[in-house]
């Protein structure tokens, strides 16, 4: 009897400090989202879950992941009544379906919208210091918008709909997060903003193509309607704050100035965005920050002897093997500069699986796209402090392989474009440094194989490029991800 007596106190012990343990839980949940929640619903199981603390990161223009905290999902009521909206959707997995689902399925939230930012610059042949600036605020509000969306997934911790109801089949397998709120639909609700802001003549293909990800979702059985609605609010209130950052980020400055003459100064008319040195920066205080010191002038020695190396390449194509790899190599990076690299960084997020991680698949683009911006605009800077002459305006007998850019010649803007990608893909990929280093080197030497710039242009733009980065990647390493 007494063995027995023994037993059963032991087992209302255990019995009293279960209920104690998850009364402290509930009211730790309700303490964290100032919100009571239905405890009744399945929630998602532990587990190798996807950055939990995600969150908590810090993000560039929302003070904290928590600053838009979505209100809870539906109960377990109205969460049934969205099971049978799923199973109705089963029917409708035709072929067109199934495209569509594999479409937006393929690598993080991130990765289709980035691609069309890559697009819709191309398309619309914005210039170097548009297209970075493009790329920063696509990369930024996803960003921003997905850490938003993980401090509310695991606020909550609503289970997938597969979870909750054993009987609905999905197309793809269950991410290991909280279903609440879809992540696709929140990169979707900000990319959508900005590129509608950026490109209004096609604002509604962008918000057709938001809805279009969300629904691939529910099509797919992997997350519930109120997800996605959820996640589209969250990516658009997202989205409207970085529009109005950019509203006011100076790149809609008229240039008033004109072109300052002298000898050893750059001619020409028109030049391309002069006023890009007061926009806005991420990470940098101003364009000026960084400055570099003046270029060698123009009747200098080192000025004669970088013009000798300049034409000493063009000198040699007939008699030597190497020019046409020369030649071929400046051609490739004249025009493929921004997309040789958007590729190699879509191909390592995939390599290092974060295509499955989608905070941290939205963090390497954030960061090389603001390490892309700043170095541009203090590029820029640099570019109309001194006016630097061109090596054809210095000597018209230099024969370029195509025409040069409408802007004076140092730094080079080809460095402000390989230097932080380079640099920021190194620090993310460190094994891969080399490789992205080699071809941020030649790309930097085929604009003097192509007879349009200066040996010093390269070399401050490069030093000048990594210095920026240094400054983003030294945030990357503090911002709550490690």
């Amino acid at each position: 009897m007494k063995r027995g007596r023994s037993i059963a106190t032991q087992q209302k012990v255990h019995r009293l400090l279960a209920l104690v343990l998850a009364s402290l839980a509930a009211v730790n949940i309700f303490c964290q989202s100032g919100t009571a929640h239905d405890s009744s619903e399945p929630q998602q199981s532990a587990g190798s879950l996807i950055e939990p603390k995600a969150g908590t990161w810090k993000a560039w223009l929302l003070g904290s992941g928590d600053q838009l905290r979505l209100q809870p999902p539906p109960n377990k009521k109205a969460t049934r009544a969205e099971i049978k909206e799923l199973q109705a959707l089963e029917s409708q997995r035709d072929a067109a379906a199934l495209e569509l689902i594999s479409f937006w399925d393929a690598g993080s939230p991130s990765y289709r919208w980035e691609r069309m930012a890559e697009d819709e610059a191309a398309k619309n042949g914005l210039n170097t210091p548009r297209t970075a600036r493009v790329y920063a605020l696509v990369s930024v509000a996803i960003y921003d918008a997905i850490i938003a969306a993980w401090d509310s997934k695991y606020i909550y911790n609503r289970a997938r709909p597969s979870d909750f109801n054993s009987s609905l089949t999905t197309v793809v397998p269950n991410p290991n997060s909280p279903s609440y709120p879809s992540e696709h639909a929140v990169a979707s609700g900000a990319a959508s903003t900005i590129l509608a802001f950026l490109f209004p003549a096609d604002a509604k293909l962008f918000s057709d193509k938001a809805d279009e990800a969300g629904r691939s979702r529910l099509l797919a059985g992997v997350q519930y309607p109120s997800d996605v609605s959820a996640g589209l609010d969250l990516g658009r209130a997202v989205g409207a704050l970085v529009v109005e950052r950019a509203k006011a980020d100076g790149s809609d400055v008229r240039w008033t100035g004109t072109v300052p003459p002298g000898p050893g100064k750059w001619s020409g008319t028109n030049p391309a965005e002069p006023t890009a040195p007061t926009w806005k920066t991420w990470v940098l205080a101003s364009g000026s920050q960084l400055r570099p010191g003046p270029p060698p002038t123009f009747d200098s020695t080192q000025e004669a002897t970088e013009l000798a190396e300049v034409k000493g390449f063009l000198r040699a194509f007939p008699a030597s093997g190497a020019p046409f790899d020369h030649d071929r190599a400046a051609m490739f990076w004249q025009g493929g500069a921004f997309q040789a690299f958007e590729d190699v960084m879509h191909q390592k997020i995939f390599e290092n699986r974060l295509d499955a991680n989608p905070p941290r698949a939205a963090r390497v683009y954030s960061y090389v796209h603001v390490a892309l911006y700043d170095s541009v605009v203090a590029c820029w800077d640099g570019k109309y402090a001194y006016w630097a002459i061109r090596p054809f305006q210095l000597d018209p007998t230099v024969m370029t392989l195509f025409p040069t850019p409408n802007h004076p010649s140092y730094p080079s803007a080809h460095t402000a474009i390989s230097g932080p990608y380079s640099e920021s893909l190194a620090y993310f990929f460190p094994r891969d440094a080399d490789l992205f280093r080699s071809k941020a080197r030649e790309a930097a030497e085929s604009r003097i194989w192509a007879g349009i710039h200066f040996r010093s242009d390269i070399e401050t733009g490069l030093a000048l490029a990594k210095s920026v980065t240094q400054l983003v990647t030294d945030r990357a390493s503090h911002d709550g991800s490690q």
